[in-house]
């Protein structure tokens, strides 16, 4: 009888634990927000990245037919997405890869500043097979983040100003699924930030015209869920908020 007695007066305290943790795992769930996502695509092919030319910041660049192809491409992979709004470089390249899918989702194309593309100065326009014959070629493979494009930016200016302007655009549209259009570079540093990556070792990165990468925004920091991808994404499926 005395231990049936203690096991009485034991039974109500582990009842109570139980019931605080299940109190504190849904006061942990209540607290998570839902993730932000960020769909990041390069323009579609056109003549200079055709040849290997260094457009840059050339006006009026447009797509040629393969670009215009990967364009409705891009369109037919996220048009099934939860996409709220749709944002691209000011250059051509990008607003005409962004249009279609923009139009799929009867959504505007924010035109966007701070992801323009790199300021290459003196090397814009100028044939990459003739720019690696010079000697300072070898610091933008080696050590890019102490190199200055003659006349134009160092690529830590670069990611910094492209961090800043996806940092902004992800906190305006907390958890949301959001898709920006941008270039190679721009790309290709923004994702070295992401994955943690010293920006000296960003060239490991490809990223190919007409690519999609995509980055989570949790509580605790960004996941990368898929980088330069060309074939099928999987269909992100928010958590209603109640």
């Amino acid at each position: 009888m005395i231990e049936e007695k203690k096991r009485t007066t034991e039974e109500p305290d582990a009842a109570k634990d139980e019931t605080e943790s299940q109190a504190d795992d849904e006061r942990e769930k209540e607290k998570a927000p839902r993730p932000t996502y960020l769909f990041l695509i390069r323009h579609g092919e056109n003549a200079w990245t055709e040849r290997g030319a260094l457009a840059g910041r050339t006006p009026g660049v447009p797509l040629n037919e393969k670009g215009k192809e990967q364009a409705q491409q891009v369109a037919e992979r996220l048009k099934d997405q939860p996409i709220t709004a749709v944002y691209s470089s000011p250059l051509l390249r990008c607003l005409q890869t962004a249009q279609p899918l923009a139009a799929a989702l009867d959504l505007p194309v924010s035109v966007e500043p701070g992801i323009l593309e790199v300021d290459y100065g003196e090397w814009r326009g100028g044939e990459l097979k003739e720019l690696g014959k010079r000697p300072e070629w070898r610091l933008v493979q080696v050590y890019p983040g102490g190199f200055r494009f003659p006349g134009g930016e160092t690529l830590r200016e670069v990611q910094d100003r492209v961090i800043t302007t996806l940092e902004r655009i992800r906190t305006q549209h907390a958890g949301e699924v959001i898709a920006v259009f941008a270039h190679g570079d721009v790309l290709r540093t923004s994702m070295a930030y992401y994955l943690g990556t010293p920006l000296d070792l960003f060239q490991r990165i490809q990223i190919s015209t007409a690519s999609i990468s995509l980055v989570a925004f949790h509580l605790f920091g960004p996941s990368i869920l898929a980088m330069n991808d060309s074939g099928g994404l999987p269909v992100i499926k928010l958590e209603r908020e109640d």
